[in-house]
């Protein structure tokens, strides 16, 4: 259902819920409301403002992720590891890269040799050790 939002042209003259925007949920195609629910002022609908989110997603990335969740699925542990941390060196996503770690772990590396794995910090842009 819509969620419409409605003021009083003459906050003074309304209750608090009036004075202010607020929002009602109306089935489509049902009147719109003409006065305030609680004190009965007259109200006009106005027009929302607009609010989204975009989120900007590399398609790349995005078909890397699925391909290691892919490999997670079918056990391929060592593949999803590889993938997981080539992405977080990229991204420098450090949740990416303890997924790497638990990967390789399931694939049966060395834990010890994990451990001083994931005590590095990822490499930056230019290829040092950040």
């Amino acid at each position: 259902m819509p969620i419409y939002e409605y003021e009083n042209p003459d906050p003074a003259s309304g209750c608090v819920r009036c004075a202010n925007r607020f929002e009602l949920i109306r089935p489509a195609g049902m009147e719109t409301v003409s006065t305030c629910p609680e004190c009965g002022s007259p109200v006009q609908r106005v027009v929302s403002r607009c609010r989204t989110v975009m989120a900007n997603h590399d398609a790349s990335q995005t078909r890397t992720g699925t391909a290691v969740a892919d490999y997670e699925r079918q056990g391929m542990w060592s593949h999803a590891a590889e993938l997981a941390e080539k992405l977080s060196e990229s991204t420098k996503d450090q949740s990416l890269r303890d997924r790497a770690l638990d990967n390789y772990k399931k694939a049966g590396y060395d834990a010890a040799s994990l451990d001083s794995y994931a005590q590095k910090k990822p490499k930056s842009a230019n290829g040092d050790r950040a």
